[in-house]
């Protein structure tokens, strides 16, 4: 018999609706497999059995009213940079460890109202800063599929949860890479969607555009089911994306048509080269889709310079200049965390505004330099995933947090480009080392074109199914 947990959401979704199963079963099944299974991995900062069940019973009780949420019963979790309402929300810092936010952020009622049951927070390192997972609450998130290795970040809580079944999918967030890592890392596909597509009401004032909310699953049409409960405005917000002319689940479940792709390969970072793994499941990429009959081009020199990073650089370390804490907390804060809060204090007001302005006119350049290519095929990051202490510590003694950056730098060397430019991106896992570890790939859109994306997506994973590989001890 095929367990729950073995079920996709969408499948999870169709036996609630058929009486196979009912929303409380599947919540106490994967609420078991965390307690057994969460010990090793470190996926999540908190987990909340009894709103579970009291949300469970509600989703009963709309079930029987014949409620049409399209994911009724199906047990997710909320990244714990979200605020939720009544729930214990740190951020990943030892600072926050007692903050019980008043209000949910929309994407959290957004889910809820397409029935989905949250049970708990994942976990996420400090303020979301590093391309890894590592906390002083519950300490490193680790790979499932090797666990001396991290499970990326910032959603290394959320990918190892899906990657090991203890959830079906779930919420992330990405502002320089933080879903498509971790996917590429735990062998999931992960959306970052268009900037503006997915709201980040009522508080997020999005200042540098930078951060999105996106979703992690193991299939694409479960990522595309959850991104459509996440998607759409809320008055007031900054930005909007263009309503799609068709639901993201639609998108996969029709033909892509032959796309025009180009193959971005050369990182700006410097010393940021590709591990022969990572070329290889790049090259292997490349060569599937030309076998699916897309056009595959290599794409020519973009506008990427030294200032674009410098530029990047200091608009990363900006948001650390108005990090919730006080001076008192200060101490408690991790060093990569202080490193860059100390370096975006210490940014003029002139300094900051030119940053700003620069990457505005970066983006607009970058995407008229490629607007002749449907996607863009690039890695994520530059080796396989890396063992636990690799970026803050150095023969076992800690690092400072400007040695940690350089080295996240050169690993996460692709995907934060994206964020710049506001496109859409999608982490596919279409490669495996000898060794069993996952290899993503991503694709990258047109500005709010996440359904040719989801398309192409869908196609590879009909071409080369990777739903049935699992991590030992699933």
């Amino acid at each position: 018999m095929t367990e729950l947990h073995e079920l996709t959401a969408l499948g999870m979704a169709a036996a609630v609706r058929s009486g196979e199963t009912s929303p409380t079963e599947l919540v106490r099944h994967h609420l078991a497999r965390i307690e057994a299974l969460d010990g090793g991995i470190g996926a999540f900062l908190a987990v909340t059995p009894e709103r579970a069940l009291a949300a469970a019973a509600e989703a009963e009780r709309r079930l029987a009213a014949g409620d049409p949420a399209p994911l009724l019963g199906v047990p997710t979790a909320i990244k714990d940079l979200n605020l939720t309402a009544g729930v214990r929300t740190t951020f990943g810092s030892a600072a926050m460890a007692d903050h019980v936010p008043e209000v949910d952020d929309h994407v959290v009622t957004a889910l809820a109202a397409a029935g989905t049951v949250s049970l708990g927070k994942t976990s996420t390192p400090e303020f979301g800063f590093p391309c890894y997972t590592d906390n002083d609450l519950v300490g490193p998130t680790r790979c499932p599929w090797d666990t001396t290795r991290l499970a990326g970040g910032s959603s290394g809580g959320a990918a190892a949860a899906v990657a090991l079944g203890m959830l079906p999918f779930a919420q992330g967030s990405d502002g320089g890479g933080s879903i498509r890592i971790p996917a590429g890392i735990n062998g999931l596909v992960g959306i970052k969607p268009a900037r503006g597509r997915v709201s980040s009401a009522p508080l997020g004032a999005e200042i540098t555009g930078l951060g999105v909310q996106g979703p992690l699953a193991r299939t694409v049409r479960d990522a595309a089911a959850m991104l459509d409960a996440m998607a759409g405005p809320v008055v007031g917000d900054p930005s909007w994306a263009p309503p799609p002319a068709e639901s993201f689940l639609a998108a996969a479940d029709r033909p892509v048509g032959r796309l025009r792709i180009a193959r971005h390969r050369t990182a700006l970072v410097p010393g940021a080269d590709l591990a022969p793994e990572v070329d290889t499941a790049f090259e292997d990429a490349s060569a599937l889709l030309a076998e699916l009959g897309h056009e595959v081009v290599d794409l020519p020199a973009a506008p990427l310079t030294e200032e674009v990073l410098a530029a990047f650089e200091d608009v990363w370390s900006l948001t650390g200049a108005t990090l919730p804490v006080t001076e008192e907390q200060v101490p408690l804060l991790r060093p990569l965390t202080r490193y860059l809060r100390d370096r975006g204090l210490a940014l003029s007001a002139r300094r900051a505004m030119e940053a700003l302005t620069t990457l505005r006119v970066f983006s607009r350049r970058f995407v008229q330099a490629t607007d002749a290519h449907d996607v863009l095929l690039a890695p994520i990051c530059t080796d396989v995933p890396r063992p636990v202490g690799f970026f803050d510590t150095q023969d076992g003694r800690p690092v400072d947090g400007a040695e940690d950056f350089e080295r996240q730098k050169r690993y996460a060397a692709f995907p934060a480009l994206f964020n710049v430019t506001g496109q859409p991106a999608v982490s596919v896992p279409l490669h495996w080392t000898a060794d069993g570890l996952p290899v993503g790939t991503m694709l990258v859109g047109r500005p709010a074109d996440e359904a040719t994306l989801v398309a192409l997506a869908a196609q590879l994973e009909q071409a080369r199914p990777w739903a049935h590989r699992h991590p030992p001890g699933w």
